[in-house]
């Protein structure tokens, strides 16, 4: 991403150093709820950092994302994945690619959120 990039720095601080980040979106029916998470990809120098103890920052990941939707009574229970359904799935190959996936579905970079911040069951 360049200088112009609208992602919040806390969060494109996370999507460099491996996190997860997590969207809520608009469900397609009520009674279900939708979300659309980025997950970094990760390279053998993150497990050899992380035997060390440490999280190594990488501007140059790629990403996959994915869009989910769930049955709304069953988010908060074990079998949060009866029903679920992958809406749509794409990778993109570093962080540039990733806003173009994001531009093309509609979401801005600010609308995410850290995983543990959110209701995303996964």
């Amino acid at each position: 991403m360049n200088e112009r990039s609208t992602w919040p720095s806390d969060k494109l601080t996370a999507l460099r150093l491996g996190r997860r980040l997590i969207a809520e979106v608009a469900a397609s029916q009520p009674g279900r709820r939708a979300f659309v998470d980025i997950t970094p990809d990760r390279v053998t120098f993150d497990d050899q950092a992380a035997q060390e103890g440490w999280v190594r920052s990488n501007a140059d990941r790629g990403f996959r994302l994915e869009h989910w939707e769930y049955d709304a009574d069953r988010i908060d229970g074990f079998d949060y994945d009866i029903g679920a359904v992958r809406v749509r799935a794409a990778s993109a190959k570093d962080e540039s690619a990733l806003e173009g996936v994001l531009a093309l579905w509609g979401l801005r970079p600010d609308c995410f959120d850290y995983s543990w911040a959110t209701d995303d069951p996964r």
